[in-house]
């Protein structure tokens, strides 16, 4: 059997029997070199010369669900998650996703239905004095609930949509019933996105956009995104 050459981080971290999700903090931190077989991988000599005792000190407390960093966030803002299934969380797992994205804090695992992450990097997050500013522009909004903080018509917003003025920060599949077959896939917004959209494009006239009756043809039809071709 031919020797492995190159290894990922789940491999990588499989070889020096460290926890996957030590090594990607350690990455995170410089304990662990950058890739040099590839962008993701590393060479068998690079492995070989990492410190695995190094690697399991870079992260000693357990890694935390993205849901249980919304918890503690909400906590700290002083507005706890409901206990009870089925009730509305004051702080969703998308929000801890968005602050994911902006790089307030490091995803720890590989798997893409959830999250790990250093509770050390959240009760950070937690102390600051901005926390509240940051959850409610990255608190989720769907297509009608966007429409409705910007007071306009659903149609309108998805003409926005179209135009590439805003774009999903993520899909979420929304089931109707018991059945697989439906469910549907429905866009979310950042809040901060959403209330950008009035100084972001101030060519628009919002005041009518605002006051065109039902039923009318929205004034935003007729424009055309940068990316859609002009007629013949």
């Amino acid at each position: 059997m031919a020797r492995r050459t190159e290894y990922d981080a789940s491999e990588a971290a499989k070889r020096l029997k460290v926890p996957a999700s030590a090594f990607r903090w350690a990455r995170h931190v410089g304990v662990v070199p950058p890739p040099d077989a590839s962008s993701y991988q590393w060479s068998r000599a690079t492995v070989e010369a990492m410190d695995a005792e190094a690697i399991r000190a870079a992260l000693p407390r357990t890694p935390v669900a993205g849901c249980v960093a919304a918890d503690r966030i909400a906590e700290a803002l002083g507005t706890p998650n409901p206990t009870a299934s089925g009730e509305r969380a004051n702080v969703t797992s998308f929000v801890v996703r968005r602050f994911i994205d902006r790089g307030l804090l490091t995803e720890l695992s590989a798997n893409p239905d959830g999250s790990l992450l250093n509770p050390d990097q959240v009760d950070a997050v937690c102390a600051r004095e901005d926390l509240a500013e940051l959850v409610a522009g990255d608190s989720p909004l769907g297509p009608d609930q966007a429409a409705d903080r910007i007071s306009v018509r659903r149609t309108d917003f998805d003409h926005m949509l179209r135009l590439g003025w805003i774009k999903p920060a993520e899909w979420r599949e929304v089931r109707y019933g018991t059945s697989r077959a439906g469910a549907v896939d429905v866009p979310l917004f950042r809040c901060k996105d959403v209330d950008a959209l009035p100084a972001s494009h101030a060519e628009v006239d919002w005041g009518q956009l605002r006051s065109v009756g039902k039923g009318r043809r929205s004034p935003l039809a007729a424009l055309r995104a940068q990316t859609e071709a002009a007629p013949a």
